[in-house]
């Protein structure tokens, strides 16, 4: 399936049908989660209604570390193989990720209020989710930073294969770290500890928002295959012939003459430094020759 998809040609068909169907999915999924976890989910026994935060808050973290895995295969794939449509994936991966991250931090802070009487701690948990937003942002400030794209999608590889290091830190944190943060209450041994009645909206919730991420990383990584075949055929349609070259589309007037008055200034900057450094170094030299000479004749008459 992977190897079919590798192609663009074949990614571009595929996608085209299964972006639209993911999507409707989504729409449908999420639309009745939300009415079942606001309206009909049980609330908590400890945090009462402000416990329905979290039918957003951790189905956006799951897909902000889905977005990072997609990333990090994404640029393991493409430093290995140089297999272009992986970094597509990578680079359409980063802004979803770094969306949802930001939605899993402020809802979280907001949940926290009512919560734990804070707005933010410096908690293990809250800490490495901030730190995974920086290396999102990082992520795509770099890449937007280098012109060169082969270049800009090593870079952009070479430091999510770095910040992978933070994933395990985030799993691992409410282990490691006296935190406010919950143990894992999902996967765990001996089962679920959330109630079942909680635990299914919140189930549901997390399949609609992962297949909202996945109708969203098909429609960037179109948009991103799109951009990249309109810049080679715009490049390839600047000129068909040395004739429309001179003409500059009509504007062969302004073009030139910009371009000569540049020429002509930059080439008289040149000539005029270079003859100020030859007479100059001619008057050294002089001077030098007549220094020496007085030398040799004082020498020679004491």
């Amino acid at each position: 399936m992977f190897n079919y998809l590798a192609n663009p040609d074949r990614f571009m068909r595929f996608s085209k049908i299964a972006t639209p169907i993911f999507a409707l999915l989504a729409f449908v999924i999420l639309v009745f989660g939300s009415v079942w976890s606001l309206a009909f989910a049980p609330a908590d026994y400890l945090q009462g209604q402000s416990a329905r935060i979290m039918f957003v808050h951790v189905p956006a973290a799951w897909v902000a570390f889905s977005a990072y895995s997609v990333m990090a295969g994404g640029s393991l794939v493409y430093l290995v193989w140089r297999h272009n449509l992986a970094d597509v994936a990578a680079n359409a991966a980063s802004t979803i990720g770094a969306t949802f991250t930001a939605v899993c931090l402020l809802s979280g802070s907001i949940w926290g209020r009512p919560t734990w009487g804070t707005w933010w701690v410096w908690d293990g948990r809250l800490t490495s989710m901030l730190v995974l937003l920086f290396i999102y942002l990082g992520y795509i400030a770099l890449r937007s930073a280098i012109s060169d794209k082969q270049k800009s999608a090593s870079a952009g590889a070479i430091l999510c294969l770095v910040g992978t290091v933070n994933i395990p830190i985030i799993r691992y944190s409410v282990v490691w770290w006296n935190t406010l943060h919950q143990p894992a209450a999902i996967i765990r041994k001996g089962g679920p500890s959330i109630h079942p009645e909680i635990l299914q909206p919140l189930l549901f919730m997390g399949l609609g928002f992962m297949l909202l991420f996945g109708a969203l990383l098909l429609l960037k990584m179109r948009a991103l295959i799109f951009q990249n075949r309109a810049a080679v055929m715009f490049m390839a349609s600047q000129f068909t012939n040395f004739q429309e070259f001179l003409q500059m589309g009509g504007y062969a007037g302004f073009v030139w003459a910009a371009w000569g008055i540049a020429f002509v200034a930059i080439v008289g900057l040149v000539i005029r430094a270079y003859q100020h450094e030859k007479f100059w170094h001619s008057e050294v030299e002089k001077l030098e020759a007549q220094l020496n000479q007085k030398k040799q004749a004082e020498n020679e008459n004491p």
